[in-house]
């Protein structure tokens, strides 16, 4: 198989890591059997070895995970019992008495987790933010009278809360200062709407200044904007493929993705997580047998990964997907939607990161909603990939044009990282946010917690697995002024709920200390610091080795 010469550490062993005699580490990799050395703007890029960690949690805490979930679900029933005997109130939706003989609207049972067990934690979700989010925000006071099946205001705001939630990777999302100026004088000349799609009324100057940046920002030949970056993924990947197609998908692709394959029409296959054995081994068989009952090659494959993995704060393993696709002939579609802007140098996503050529990606999606403070999304590539879609995609048709002030604070952000503004404090922030993430990961990890992800990912989930723990973890640091974003089931696994920081530039070292004095007692408090340097809970997503190639 093709393989990368870069390092890799998965779960915690090194994996095709090789060092020169001089001890430095090597750039080349290797591409189709060939070994190349990275390049970056025309010189030789060394980057670090693949450093990532998925750690397995102790025996005990996996029983004790599953037998709250079994108590919840027990006392679930008990409740359900009670109410339907009219002993408990019933506030979740119910069919009308006059309906009952109709098809049923709602669905009792696929409801259940909703009602017995998100609802008992449900205050630590949809909190409401009333400032901008800044490395610093204000959040409005709500308490709840029926166990969160509804709110009430108190009217006091609590102040200065450290944000670890938001995606506000680079800090361009923040208060109105003088430079923001420009943005401003966009609203006035050209309002807030544009009230028409850009098929028709709605393609502005300001949109074809934003695609040209964007496409200079990723030195690729052409782009093309949309006001949603949700929609970016879901309504143009029916566009490029359909019947007859196969799509080979990473099984921790974001929603946007999956529906997006899912409305093209095209076969669906999945591999595992950044395992490169199991996406070949489905390479050589879609290539070995094509489609099923015909047997005719496919029209296309379209190879479906992230940059970086909101959930699992993991990076692509470029070279070796770069390597494959081209082995193949498939084709590959990157959605850099945490990872333009946080990553490589200067800030250009994972292309950079790793040192490689613009080129070899065929289709590059990525939001604005992260790194530039502002909402949607574009579509990056070949020149004859962008005029195709500027006719068939959906978006383009059917959705209204972004906001002529969001693509000013798009161009605005993307300057001051391009460094066109005259200044480097675009190069600043984007140093500044790796050193933060690396100061964070690095004293979580001495703490003795389990976090996943690589080293470089500024997406930091901490491992709590316990539901109780999950709303206790967000309560308690919302008490010290803390905001947290903490994740379960459904999405994710049912015993991995977790914490996920966001790591901005904006955060000052105070701040990052003051956070981790308060996970050091809460870790302490809860019993979370499980670390124990073992292998994957998950090893078959993770190890390689779990997917044998036959000659």
């Amino acid at each position: 198989m093709a393989n990368s010469g870069g390092g890799a550490v998965c779960n915690g062993n090194l994996h095709n890591h090789r060092k020169q005699s001089d001890g430095s580490q090597s750039g080349n990799y290797t591409e189709n059997g060939t070994v190349k050395e990275a390049q970056q703007n025309g010189k030789p890029h060394i980057y670090k070895p693949f450093v990532e960690f998925f750690e397995e949690a102790p025996l005990h805490v996996m029983v004790f995970t599953y037998l709250g979930y079994g108590i919840g679900t027990l006392f679930g029933y008990l409740r359900d019992f009670m109410r339907n005997w009219g002993i408990e109130k019933c506030n979740a939706a119910v069919e009308r008495e006059e309906q009952k003989d109709f098809v049923p609207l709602y669905q009792n049972f696929e409801n259940f987790y909703t009602r017995n067990l998100y609802m008992r934690i449900r205050d630590n979700w949809n909190r409401p933010v009333c400032s901008a989010p800044g490395s610093l925000f204000d959040m409005l006071e709500r308490v709840s009278d029926d166990y969160n099946w509804t709110f009430r205001y108190t009217g006091r705001i609590i102040k200065d809360v450290i944000n670890m939630g938001s995606y506000n990777f680079l800090g361009m999302a923040a208060r109105y200062d003088e430079s923001m100026r420009t943005v401003k004088e966009v609203l006035e000349a050209y309002g807030v709407g544009v009230a028409s799609t850009r098929h028709e009324m709605g393609t502005l100057d300001k949109h074809a200044e934003l695609e040209d940046l964007v496409a200079k920002f990723l030195n690729v030949e052409a782009a093309m904007v949309f006001g949603m970056g949700f929609a970016t993924n879901s309504m143009n990947i029916p566009a490029l493929v359909g019947k007859g197609c196969l799509i080979l998908s990473d099984e921790l692709n974001h929603a946007s993705l999956v529906l997006g394959a899912r409305l093209s029409g095209a076969t669906i296959r999945i591999f595992k997580h950044n395992n490169m054995q199991s996406l070949e081994k489905l390479l050589r068989d879609a290539v070995i047998y094509g489609q099923p009952r015909t047997r005719r090659a496919w029209k296309k494959i379209l190879i479906l990964v992230e940059g970086i993995y909101s959930m699992e704060g993991s990076i692509v393993r470029l070279p070796q997907i770069v390597a494959l696709k081209k082995k193949y002939k498939a084709y590959l579609y990157i959605d850099e939607a945490h990872s333009i802007g946080s990553v490589g140098p200067t800030g250009r996503g994972v292309v950079e990161f790793f040192g490689m050529d613009p080129r070899d990606v065929d289709v590059y999606m990525g939001t604005f909603t992260k790194s530039f403070g502002s909402s949607g999304g574009y579509i990056a590539g070949r020149k004859d990939l962008v005029d195709y879609l500027r006719i068939h995609s959906h978006s383009a048709a059917y959705a209204v044009s972004m906001s002529p002030p969001i693509a000013e604070q798009i161009i605005r952000s993307m300057k001051l990282i391009m460094g066109l503004d005259g200044t480097t404090q675009g190069l600043q922030r984007v140093q500044q946010l790796a050193k933060n993430t690396r100061y964070f990961r690095q004293r979580l990890n001495e703490m003795g917690f389990i976090i996943y992800g690589n080293e470089e990912s500024p997406v930091i989930p901490l491992l709590l697995y316990m539901p109780g723990k999950v709303a206790a973890f967000a309560r308690h640091l919302l008490k010290r002024k803390i905001g947290v974003v903490v994740v379960g089931f459904p999405a994710t696994p049912l015993a991995e709920a977790r914490a996920r920081f966001c790591i901005s530039a904006a955060h000052t070292r105070e701040q990052l200390d003051t956070v981790l004095e308060a996970l050091d007692e809460m870790g302490d408090l809860l019993y979370l610091k499980y670390s124990r340097h073992r292998k994957s809970a998950r090893p078959e997503l993770y190890d390689e080795t779990s997917f044998e190639l036959e000659d």
